[in-house]
């Protein structure tokens, strides 16, 4: 079993004295805040993709983008290579009561247009995202705090349809519970106490954002002014974003190189050989055709360690197919046809892990037996089972054929073809690959519901925590709800969970939540996903991090 990661203490909480304690020891061993040698001056490659939406921090939800969004924008705090929380613009985050928190942030920092990084920055750019009008997908993430629903549009200001009647705006513009104290103090007042929100601070939801941001948002999305480790020179769109060190970032991740080049690949075939022909520094994804050779081949310039990603295929509940007790049931059956075992040892040459809940082993409070989660064991006789029962309540007919929908510029065909075959041989359906192009295809084809049948739906945690699997994805309204999944059982289950003063109540919360997701099926779980990744000859200090993302500000690279 994977070993679990512990989160930031629960209960009445200082961050200031966990960071601390973490931030104590001598010696660089493998951490990669600590590089050998001092800054470098090469400017590193890495393979990464064309951003699906501009580079606003509230608006960044996918992987593409976040790689850019993390160096470009400096937050309260930031997440070490182990998950662990460190200060980066935060002096101290303290509440006695998890309820109302007072966040203090250091002085004297600027953005790349130099005007001072202060306590309304990150009030103002929280407010922004919070705004209903403003329609940012990590909205969500605001929630807990005390007045969000006075800034998005009540139940009777929206359509049939779910959108804004005509002239309707919400009752504020700005969430009661953020208060400035001064330029470098403020407090946030939360709905319910809730005793990990400083863990979840590190997300780029949180980032503070410039007033030139408010004067233009819409020129700012190509040429974001930030204050973290680099600076977005270029951005040449479908080709590279160029990152250059910002010589005013007053944090711990200081760029030891002289840049970062994420050059847009649309296959993950053409990256690596890329990276063995010397012309690529850093790929965070192997392709599935090299995942027998490249250790072999890269030696100990390979990366294979676990890391906070799952995948799943996830079930649009506007699909016909999939409604009401006999989708429930269609939902099962295909998910009790895939040979997880199979498929993650022959395909991924192990890896992958096949999946046993909806979260991952890296996480604190994983378990391998959340009632419920036999469905996601492999038994072709149940799956016809079940599927023939809801074809005698809402039959679909021997013709129908299942799509499975994916981006063709990453490796994905190669287990969608795999996952067909199971589906084909136990079901007796047809079963077909349905593709994007590109991934930024991909998620407007999902994002405006054109989708014709079930999606991949894969999650990089955002923080190290149970609750970032499933609040994101399966609450109601929430920002990565691609489904349009609801169920009040189980929003008020992961409230519940949030809001526990207790580490071991919260945990049971959460795996009763995901209990009543294995009841819906809004998502089938397929198999945790290991960080498979390399680099070339010409860098140094390469790292991956929990969230299986290479950390740039440690690569050092000569001229």
């Amino acid at each position: 079993m994977t070993p679990r990661r512990r989160l930031a203490g629960i209960g009445a909480f200082t961050l200031a004295s966990a960071l601390l304690l973490s931030a104590c020891g001598g010696g660089s061993g493998n951490d990669p805040e600590a590089s050998e040698g001092g800054p470098s001056s090469g400017i590193i490659s890495v393979q990464n993709g064309e951003p699906q939406n501009p580079l606003i921090p509230t608006m960044t939800n996918e992987t593409n983008g976040s790689m850019a969004i993390s160096n470009i924008f400096a937050g309260l705090v930031y997440y070490d290579a182990e998950g662990e929380p460190q200060f980066d613009m935060a002096e101290s985050i303290d509440s006695s009561d998890n309820q109302t928190w007072t966040i203090t942030i250091k002085d004297g920092w600027e953005f790349t247009d130099g005007t001072p990084v202060t306590a309304q920055s990150y009030v103002d750019a929280w407010n922004y995202g919070a705004y209903g009008p403003n329609a940012q997908n990590l909205s969500y993430f605001f929630e807990p705090i005390e007045g969000f629903a006075d800034v998005n549009f009540a139940e009777d200001q929206l359509d049939a349809e779910g959108s804004p009647k005509e002239g309707e705006k919400p009752a504020s513009e700005t969430m009661s519970g953020l208060k400035v104290v001064s330029d470098t103090e403020f407090t946030v007042k939360l709905s319910q106490p809730e005793s990990d929100f400083p863990l979840r601070l590190g997300y780029s939801a949180f980032m503070p954002l410039p007033e030139a941001f408010f004067d233009n948002p819409d020129s700012f999305a190509d040429t974001p002014i930030g204050n973290g480790p680099y600076l977005v020179e270029n951005w040449v769109h479908n080709e590279v974003i160029e990152l250059r060190p910002n010589p005013d970032y007053q944090g711990e991740r200081k760029a030891q190189n002289g840049g970062a080049d994420l050059v847009a690949y649309t296959e993950e075939d053409t990256a690596y050989n890329d990276l063995l022909g010397g012309q690529l520094d850093i790929v965070k994804n192997v392709p599935s055709s090299a995942f027998s050779s490249f250790e072999d081949e890269l030696g100990d310039r390979a990366i294979n360690q676990a890391a906070a990603v799952i995948q799943v295929i996830n079930v649009p509940e506007y699909v016909k197919e999939f409604q009401g007790e006999a989708g429930v049931l269609r939902r099962q059956a295909i998910s009790m046809a895939i040979d997880r075992d199979q498929i993650t040892e022959t395909i991924y040459n192990g890896t992958r892990t096949p999946a046993k809940d909806f979260t991952s082993p890296v996480i604190n409070g994983w378990s391998d037996t959340v009632e419920g989660n036999e469905v996601l064991t492999y038994d072709a006789a149940k799956a016809k089972e079940l599927w023939d029962e809801a074809e005698g309540m809402d039959p679909v007919g021997a013709d129908f054929t299942l799509q499975i929908a994916s981006n063709a510029d990453s490796d994905h065909q190669t287990w969608v073809d795999a996952v067909c075959n199971n589906v084909r041989s136990a079901l007796g359906i047809g079963c077909e690959f349905d593709p994007y192009a590109t991934f930024d295809e991909f998620l407007d084809a999902r994002d405006n519901e054109q989708i014709k049948g079930i999606f991949r739906g894969g999650w990089q945690a955002d923080y190290p925590a149970l609750s970032n699997f499933l609040g994101p994805i399966y609450g109601t309204g929430a920002g990565s709800n691609d489904m349009g999944y609801s169920n009040k059982e189980f929003d008020a289950k992961l409230k519940e969970g949030n809001g526990a003063t207790d580490p071991d109540a919260a945990i049971t919360a959460y795996q009763e939540a995901q209990t009543i997701l294995f009841g819906d099926m809004p998502g089938i779980p397929l198999w945790y996903q290991n960080a498979t990744g390399g680099f070339g000859e010409d860098v140094d200090n390469v790292a991956f991090g929990w969230d299986s993302d290479p950390i740039l500000y440690s690569v050092t690279k000569a001229e």
